[in-house]
């Protein structure tokens, strides 16, 4: 009589091949790669054996296409979970102790069944050169299959938990990045960028003179790939104009003057590590290694878009009519009304306020809706001034119709802001953006 855990393991692979789509890799190549995935997840041998064994696997996985890819990772998913079986009898084994002596026995057999499979493959990519980043870079392929094939979520959840322990914050390095940097890493910021783009190589340089400051968290594993990375400039005022500011032609400002730190960009690089947060360590280690270099530092604020912004007034078009703005979403992302003077004037005093009020009431599963409005007020800091036409670009008219937003950090407010927002979500605001807010 077959064993109980191999029956269990028939019928989950049933059951999955009933479930399947139609499979992207022809049948021999697809029994090749189940049996890579078996020796990967039996880890027979010693050290040098698991990294030869994981080195061909990733070998194996970056040479398929991206259905291919896919099915690869719908084998690790389905096949190579916990036993059912097994978790039954030492749960079983578990209740039957508890009280005992023999109850932390029972436990750890508990825990090493439920322990699947899919993370003895996982944890041996590490023994490879490069073996982090393949992984952050399956992740970010895995994420993109998630949505049209839900038996991947195990696979991801597990996934990220493991990303989420090997990139805490304590194991990343700060550094600040300069014009002298390797020229690959530059090369790198450029890609990044998600925010504000990086147009040309006289704009990056600009972005790391004298008057700036750039930061970046790096992994050991990952030396020259920023996780994420956050430009500074060093003011004497709360500034309010992205293209000013980004301007490459304008005189650099004497940083020993500067009273204010504005963060004008965060950028997320790694796809991969969607769910794993450390931006506000980030902006926490910034702050130190400024005030250390520059003791005069006494404002830190940010200039943000309201990324969220347009795509709200589209769902919600009867804001306009109530804010007594007669255009419509998809007009004021044009811009044209810029060279109306009558449209302009009428503009300037009802959109802050129509932002004013998306920013204080528009809300997502009980959240603020806007995604970067999220992370600045759940990280402590309040909604000090709106910026009327602060980035005109096509991207600031296309996702807020140019108006922008600064948040500003006050050390002694911070703590009870953080634990506001996390026990009311109540949104700190000064009382200029509330008077905007009001209907």
């Amino acid at each position: 009589m077959p064993e109980p855990n191999l029956v269990s393991r028939g019928l989950q692979r049933l059951r999955s091949a009933i479930a399947a789509p139609p499979p992207g890799l022809p049948p021999r190549r697809l029994a090749q790669i189940r049996q890579q995935l078996q020796e990967c997840a039996e880890g027979l041998g010693g050290e040098v054996s698991t990294r030869q064994r994981a080195a061909r696997l990733a070998e194996t996985y970056l040479g398929l296409d991206d259905a291919g890819r896919r099915e690869f990772l719908r084998l690790i998913a389905v096949e190579f979970g916990p036993d059912p079986a097994a978790v039954a009898a030492a749960h079983a084994a578990y209740q039957k102790t508890i009280g005992s002596d023999a109850q932390w026995d029972a436990e750890a057999g508990l825990r090493h069944a439920v322990r699947s499979a899919r993370i003895r493959i996982l944890t041996q990519f590490n023994a490879i050169p490069q073996g982090v980043k393949f992984l952050v870079d399956l992740r970010a392929d895995l994420l993109r299959y998630l949505d049209s094939d839900p038996q991947l979520a195990a696979l991801d959840r597990e996934l990220e938990a493991r990303l989420g322990a090997w990139f805490d914050v304590g194991f990343l390095e700060l550094a600040r990045i300069t014009w002298n940097s390797p020229a690959a890493l530059l090369e790198k910021l450029i890609r990044y960028e998600a925010v504000h783009e990086i147009r040309s190589w006289d704009d990056l340089k600009n972005r790391l003179d004298s008057d700036r400051r750039l930061y970046a968290f790096f992994h050991p594993r990952m030396p020259l790939e920023p996780l994420i990375f956050v430009e500074v400039a060093l003011t004497d005022r709360l500034a309010d104009n992205v293209q000013q500011l980004l301007d490459v032609n304008a005189p650099v400002f004497d940083a020993q003057r500067a009273d204010t730190a504005i963060f004008y960009s965060i950028s997320n690089t790694q796809d991969g590590l969607r769910g794993v947060s450390f931006g506000n360590f980030l902006l926490k280690r910034v702050v130190d290694d400024l005030k250390r270099d520059f003791p005069r530092l006494k404002n830190f604020a940010t200039l943000s878009p309201l990324p969220g912004f347009a795509s709200w007034v589209r769902k919600h078009p009867e804001a306009l009519a109530d804010a007594g703005i007669a255009l419509d979403a998809d007009a004021l992302a044009a811009g044209q009304w810029r060279s109306d003077k009558a449209t302009l004037r009428t503009l300037r005093d009802r959109l802050p306020r129509l932002a004013a009020r998306y920013l204080l009431e528009a809300r997502r599963d009980g959240k603020p809706w806007d995604p970067v409005s999220r992370f600045h007020l759940g990280n402590g800091a309040r909604i000090e001034q709106l910026d009327w036409l602060a980035d005109v670009s096509d991207k600031g008219l296309r996702q807020s119709f140019g108006m922008m937003v600064n948040y500003l950090y006050d050390p002694d407010e911070i703590e009870a802001n953080v634990e506001a927002f996390a026990r009311e979500t109540r949104i700190a605001a000064s009382a200029t953006v509330r008077r905007l807010g009001k209907r």
